[in-house]
C-alpha cells in the first residue's frame, strides 16, 4: 500500500506525543475507530520504541505505524525494528530521509520553505510536512503549489482543529496532522474517541474536489 492509500477514509495522522505503553491499546482503539490510519508516536516521549512496537503490533496492516520528531539518523534502524514504518520529522535533514529511504520507511520531513521542500524531495522524501502550519498561511500552501510537484503530498501540521481545515484543504492540504488538540499525555482513550469523533466530522465538512 502507498502513502496515499492510508488517507482514506480520513487525512489525519495522529501525533501521540508523551504516550506510555499502558496507554496504547485504548488510544490505538479510539483512533481506529474513528478512522485514522496513520499513527506516530514521538521520540521524545516516555518508551517511544515500547509504544511503537504495541501499537504496530495491534494494528498491524491496517494502519501506517512509526515515529514522530526523529532528528538522529541513527533512531531510523531502531523504528524499523520495532515495526515501525513510517518516520516524520520537524525538520528537513537529508541524512535522516536518506536513512529512512535506506531502511525502506516512508519518510515525512518537516518544511518552511520552498528550498526546504525541494531539498527534501529531492534527498527521497514520500511527502511534506508543513510546519508549522499555523505560522504559514493557506496562501503560502497555494504558492507552493504552483511550483511543487503535481504529484507531491502535503500535510498541513501544528494548530490544526477540526474547525480550521477547509482553508488548507482549498490551498491544495492532501492532508492533515494533530497533536495536542487530539491527545495529551495522560489523556482518557474515552477523551480521545471523542476528539478523534470531532475530526473525523471536520473532515467530513471538507468541500469536495
Amino acid at each position: 500500500m502507498t502513502l496515499a492509500d492510508f488517507l482514506v477514509p480520513l487525512p489525519l495522522v495522529a501525533v501521540l506525543r508523551g504516550i506510555t505503553p499502558p496507554e496504547v491499546a485504548g488510544v490505538a482503539d479510539a483512533l481506529s475507530g474513528a478512522g485514522f490510519r496513520i499513527l506516530e508516536v514521538t521520540l521524545n516521549s516516555p518508551q517511544p520504541f515500547d509504544s511503537i512496537r504495541d501499537l504496530a503490533a495491534r494494528s498491524g496492516d491496517a494502519c501506517l505505524v512509526g515515529a514522530g520528531t526523529v532528528i538522529d539518523p541513527a533512531d531510523v534502524a531502531r523504528v524499523r525494528e520495532a515495526g515501525g514504518r513510517l518516520v516524520v520529522m520537524p525538520h528537513a535533514d537529508p541524512a535522516v530521509i536518506r536513512e529512512a529511504k535506506r531502511q525502506g520507511l516512508v519518510c515525512i520531513p518537516g518544511v518552511a520553505t520552498p528550498t526546504e521542500a525541494f531539498a527534501a524531495l529531492a534527498a527521497g522524501a514520500d511527502a511534506l510536512k508543513m510546519f508549522p502550519a499555523e505560522a504559514l498561511p493557506p496562501a503560502a500552501l497555494k504558492a507552493w503549489r504552483a511550483v511543487l510537484p503535481k504529484s507531491t503530498l502535503v500535510f498541513a501540521v501544528g494548530g490544526m482543529r477540526p474547525d480550521n481545515l477547509s482553508p488548507y484543504w482549498e490551498a491544495g492540504a492532501d492532508g492533515f496532522g494533530t497533536g495536542s488538540n487530539l491527545y495529551k499525555p495522560g489523556a482518557s482513550a474515552d477523551a480521545v474517541r471523542h476528539a478523534a469523533r470531532a475530526y473525523a466530522r471536520g473532515v467530513a465538512a471538507l468541500p469536495e474536489r
